[in-house]
């Protein structure tokens, strides 16, 4: 039943409040309002995107999230139209890995602004192409899907930040071109990640093919196995934390917009010496971006069945598959603009082993506040 102003017990209260701050006015005093609490800040949202690699049941998020939890990063939200699909493991499981989906079909439909509206990610890990590749389009046209999915993700999000994976090895049965057709897409993407990045959405190209094989980390020589799904976590990780160490950024011209480029740093890899058996390393992080950054990570990717066994000036985790990642040490994680650390290693290798070689990426931490 609607209720008249007349019948409303809060304007029957508003007089007699009026007339207590009227004699309380005299003596210095005010009615202070209620304290409230602060809202909390929304969790970073992160989209997983792509095929069943992603989602079917992609249990390498699963991994990914414990380690993203064990580690810290406690305040962030998986997010997909898709719900988890087991994995063994407790996790974020929401999800946009359609299994079965290419990506030229998806740009041409324009099936991802619908998903992105219900989810609204700060964040997307995007591993898409394998059907595409499998199928035989070409580098050309899957590009120029990415670009058209970029620019939706920039319509839903003007800071959208986008990792982009180099596709895991793909070798079935049915597709004895398929190997090489990956290795040819891959090649494509860092250049076309150059051109659509930008200061503001920066693409981040992680190479999730150095070091996978399909004959130990899948199951069917598409798929991941266990052994891939730890690797694929391993190379998400350090870009994906790195994203989250910078922060969401606050809505385009409001109170305390930074501006200013994205954190951002290359790594050099130089073989100091080898002997029969094993080799010394170093590596070299330079910080690349405008800001000055309070930290760092690498990785290291050693060829040939390489392991990390010593390190210094800096702090070593090694994954199982070999993968190692490594943080700057408390001397040496401030970087200006420009600046750059180096660390060492010793690896050890197989006594048939060839030059010393590894792939290595960083990331570079943003400064809070």
């Amino acid at each position: 039943m609607h209720r008249t102003p007349h019948s409303s017990p809060h304007l029957r209260v508003m007089p007699v409040l009026g007339l207590l701050a009227a004699l309380l006015l005299p003596l210095g005093m005010t009615l202070a309002p209620r304290a409230t609490a602060a809202p909390a800040a929304d969790p970073v949202r992160v989209m997983p995107l792509g095929d069943s690699i992603t989602g079917s049941p992609g249990c390498w998020r699963a991994v990914l999230w414990n380690r993203l939890v064990n580690s810290g990063y406690t305040d962030i939200d998986f997010v997909g139209t898709l719900p988890p699909q087991g994995c063994g493991q407790a996790h974020d499981g929401d999800n946009e890995g359609h299994g079965g989906e290419l990506v030229t079909n998806v740009a041409d439909q324009d099936l991802l602004p619908g998903r992105l509206a219900s989810t609204r990610p700060d964040i997307v890990v995007m591993h898409f192409g394998t059907n595409d590749v499998w199928s035989s389009i070409s580098p050309d046209r899957i590009l120029a899907a990415y670009t058209k999915l970029v620019a939706q993700m920039r319509a839903s999000n003007p800071d959208m930040r986008i990792l982009v994976a180099q596709l895991i090895p793909l070798n079935p049965s049915s597709c004895a071109a398929c190997a090489q057709r990956v290795v040819d897409f891959n090649a494509r993407i860092p250049g076309w990640a150059r051109a659509t990045g930008t200061d503001r959405s920066p693409v981040t190209v992680v190479d999730q093919w150095t070091g996978f094989s399909t004959a130990s980390d899948t199951y069917d020589g598409v798929h991941p196995n266990a052994s891939g799904d730890d690797k694929i976590a391993a190379r998400w990780f350090p870009p994906l934390a790195a994203a989250l160490d910078a922060g969401v950024p606050p809505d385009p011209g409001g109170p305390g917009d930074p501006g200013g480029d994205p954190a951002t740093c290359t790594a050099r890899f130089r073989a100091v010496s080898s002997w029969q058996g094993g080799y010394q390393g170093e590596v070299t992080v330079t910080n690349t971006s405008a800001a000055a950054v309070p930290g760092w990570t690498a990785t290291v990717v050693p060829a040939n069945g390489a392991r990390l066994t010593q390190l210094w000036n800096g702090a070593l985790t090694t994954a199982a598959d070999g993968t190692a990642t490594v943080t700057n040490a408390a001397w040496n994680g401030a970087l200006a603009p420009g600046a750059s650390a180096t660390f060492g290693f010793v690896a050890s290798t197989a006594a048939t082993a060839g030059t010393p070689a590894a792939t290595v990426t960083c990331a570079g931490r943003a400064s809070a506040g």
